[in-house]
């Protein structure tokens, strides 16, 4: 394979069987990363609105984490995809608010305030050292990353999702770290 897609395609689909087998033996993995989560944004006042998202298929669960900073008073916001190729916009969630099915199935608010987060969690089928994060494809969190940047982005996700390097191209967005049951993994950018 020399197409970067075709390289990339091949890569979700290892990273998806790989994923799966980390959900299923994982116990008790999502409340430990939100552990490391919250120590960490302890050294963080300037955060305060966090986009987290709703867990699909096997990604990691983040709602533990969501809970808990919500009850602490972050405002808390999950991605709403608004329409291909564009970049996402983030509805405000609280563990109340009524859910509806959004695009690709991921439950969304049926309402509430449009943030601007200060700080993205973000789901992925695999991340490599330097930062980088392959996704389902669409492209929605690179175009988010680039539209709100400077915002600081860190993943969510298995410590078994991480490999050695990733194919990647000038439109894909590096992300800070990742959050993972074991600790935070930062990129170094």
């Amino acid at each position: 394979m020399t197409d970067i897609s075709d390289q990339k395609q091949a890569v979700r689909k290892a990273a998806m069987r790989v994923r799966k087998a980390a959900h299923e033996a994982a116990r008790g993995a999502g409340e430990a990363a939100a552990a490391h989560l919250l120590a960490w944004l302890e050294t963080r006042p300037d955060i305060r609105s966090i986009s987290g998202y709703m867990p699909i298929h096997t990604e990691l669960d983040i709602l533990p984490a969501m809970r808990v900073l919500h009850g602490q008073g972050y405002r808390i916001s999950v991605p709403v995809i608004i329409g291909k190729a564009q970049p996402l916009r983030f509805r405000e969630w609280t563990p109340e608010a009524k859910m509806v099915k959004g695009p690709f199935g991921a439950m969304v608010p049926a309402s509430g305030e449009w943030l601007r987060p200060d700080l993205l969690l973000c789901p992925m089928l695999a991340f490599d050292a330097s930062g980088q994060r392959m996704g389902y494809g669409g492209g929605f969190y690179d175009r988010s990353l680039a539209a709100l940047a400077p915002v600081s982005a860190l993943g969510f996700a298995y410590a078994a999702q991480q490999v050695d390097s990733l194919p990647h191209e000038a439109t894909d967005m590096p992300l800070n770290g990742v959050v993972t049951e074991y600790g935070i993994k930062w990129s170094g950018r």
